[in-house]
């Protein structure tokens, strides 16, 4: 008897998601995650003609284009971040009868040329996080409806679907004043994206707000992962720079990172200082201690994604809009 996907995923201790990107051949594990469940399912007579079926059952209304584009390096597709926010979107593409396609489209090579060469399709969600507004002009001329994922260009009109960037910092600076009673500092991403600019409004406001004065945060710039930024924050403090009681970090990554190289100086955490991180990763419950954060909806917002450019595609005069994706603080043990 053949295995099915829900059995894979228990044999091998894998999340549902991950079993099904890799036999979808989809974004979202590792190359070496991949192999050993198709190495699995094929070792336990998995049936891929379910997958074929699937894709032509699904494919009745047209095809959509997931681009994903990267120009700093700051999207890594095997993240959990990455796979949530691609499986929403491939839920929300198959719910409605659309088949999908995901691509990446590289800064530095010929971008309008890849986009000539993309196969007929209905559709296009762009993955900008890395975008700026210069970057998105070759991607005016696609005859076809567009909405842009995770970031915000106030001179483009087009549909988007993003995170409240500054409503999730403003929450994280403000409960770090209330409860530590002092100023936080800010653990700030050293590349240069939209949604930390956004992040970083956020702070700003809450401790304005606060009657404080913004130019008294104390502010470490650094890479944004875990061990870019334990690297930057192990200089910081071999330089003995100064330290804050608690500190927003852009991301999980970024705090994670932070917490490591500060444990390792002999800081205790939340006793010495205390840390908010923003995404909501699976590493949250794991790091020592578990990290207090922003959540975000992340499939949520997949789903969303497909479903505004599902309706863009029935009504292509439909004017523009926003869609914003409110945060919240999820309360864990790294502030004390």
């Amino acid at each position: 008897m053949s295995i099915t996907a829900k059995e894979l995923a228990a044999l091998l201790n894998l999340s549902p998601a991950a079993i099904s990107m890799a036999l979808n051949n989809k974004p979202g594990v590792s190359t070496a995650t991949r192999r050993k469940i198709l190495e699995t399912a094929k070792a336990h007579g998995y049936d891929f003609t379910r997958i074929e079926e699937k894709q032509e059952t699904h494919s009745l209304n047209g095809t959509i284009h997931f681009l994903i584009y990267k120009k700093s390096g700051a999207i890594v597709s095997d993240t959990p971040f990455f796979a949530q926010l691609s499986e929403g979107i491939t839920e929300g593409c198959k719910n409605a009868g659309y088949n999908l396609n995901i691509n990446y489209i590289y800064a530095h090579e010929d971008v309008p040329r890849l986009l000539n060469q993309l196969h007929p399709h209905s559709g296009v969600i762009l993955l900008g996080t890395e975008m700026t507004a210069a970057d998105y002009e070759p991607f005016r001329k696609l005859p076809v409806p567009i909405v842009v994922l995770d970031t915000y260009f106030d001179t483009i009109q087009t549909d988007y679907v993003l995170i409240n960037n500054t409503q999730g910092a403003f929450l994280a600076a403000d409960y770090l004043i209330k409860r530590c009673q002092c100023q936080p500092g800010y653990l700030r991403s050293s590349y240069p994206i939209g949604n930390f600019d956004e992040r970083a409004n956020g702070f700003y406001q809450a401790i304005r707000q606060n009657g404080m004065s913004t130019s008294k945060s104390i502010v470490h710039s650094l890479t944004p992962s875990v061990e870019g930024a334990y690297a930057d924050m192990c200089q910081l403090l071999d330089q003995q720079e100064s330290l804050a009681r608690c500190y927003f970090a852009d991301n999980d990554a970024i705090a994670a990172g932070a917490m490591r190289a500060l444990r390792e100086y002999g800081y205790r955490i939340p006793q010495d200082i205390s840390v908010i991180g923003f995404d909501d990763l699976p590493m949250c419950n794991y790091i020592d201690p578990p990290l207090t954060t922003i959540q975000v909806s992340k499939e949520y917002m997949g789903k969303m994604a497909a479903h505004r450019l599902i309706e863009l595609i029935l009504d292509p005069h439909a004017p523009c809009t926003k869609t914003q994706l409110s945060t919240k603080l999820l309360l864990r043990k790294s502030v004390i």
